[in-house]
């Protein structure tokens, strides 16, 4: 029997970005463009003078399931990562599509002696377990201590650990969050943000099924 030679290229030509041959900031808007959509950490953090920032950071995501620990990236020293290593907690807020506005506005390199929260008119709440505060009119907190940070040339990531999450009751149905309740807001590329759009629910496909029916796989390659 022949073996299968490779398959054909895709005829579409490629545009290619060389990092070692392009400015870091023009890279940057590249790979901003390319992961998407990134959800975003609306980290509330304080001070060790008491005052509250509130900031969006979208390259975050789960870190580790046990211990729970979440991350979030700060590009350059920001106010958040100032706070939390001065006083070691924070609190990760999802953005619902209502604030889409005052996100955006919380990004606003406000002084340090100042509340993003205050200037954009978001009310903040106390947590139940740490003392950063929490977004009020966020469906999803997660209270977080800090656990360690990694400094990557410019930039630090915060590894949090989950304390506690708290979500609007509403938005809870079958013992987990639901998509469609909190309805969050994520980043794409450059200036532009984007909501959930179509939700599709599909079931992953164990080996076993897999080796069992042979037209399953047909089915994904699309021959049958």
């Amino acid at each position: 029997m022949t073996s299968p030679g490779p398959p054909p290229a895709d005829p579409r030509p490629r545009t290619t970005f060389d990092p070692g041959a392009m400015a870091p900031r023009d890279f940057y808007r590249v790979v901003n463009s390319v992961v998407v959509p990134r959800p975003i950490a609306w980290v509330c953090s304080r001070s060790a003078e008491g005052v509250h920032n509130l900031a969006p950071h979208s390259f975050y995501t789960v870190a580790c399931v046990q211990p729970p620990v979440v991350q979030f990236t700060s590009v350059g020293r920001k106010d958040s990562l100032s706070n939390v290593e001065a006083t070691g907690d924070f609190t990760v807020n999802l953005v619902p599509e209502e604030l889409f506005e005052q996100a955006n506005a919380t990004g606003t390199d406000f002084p340090p002696d100042q509340s993003e929260a205050e200037h954009t008119g978001v009310r903040l709440e106390p947590s139940e377990k740490v003392a950063a505060l929490r977004v009020a009119q966020s469906p999803v907190a997660i209270e977080c201590t800090l656990h360690s940070t990694l400094r990557l040339g410019d930039s630090t990531v915060v590894f949090g650990r989950v304390e506690w999450i708290s979500v609007w009751e509403s938005a809870v149905r079958d013992g987990r969050p639901r998509i469609e309740e909190l309805r969050p807001l994520a980043r794409l590329g450059g200036n532009e943000w984007s909501t959930i759009g179509e939700v599709r629910t599909i079931p992953r496909i164990p080996y076993t099924t897999w080796a069992q029916d042979p037209s399953i796989g047909e089915q994904v390659r699309g021959e049958a």
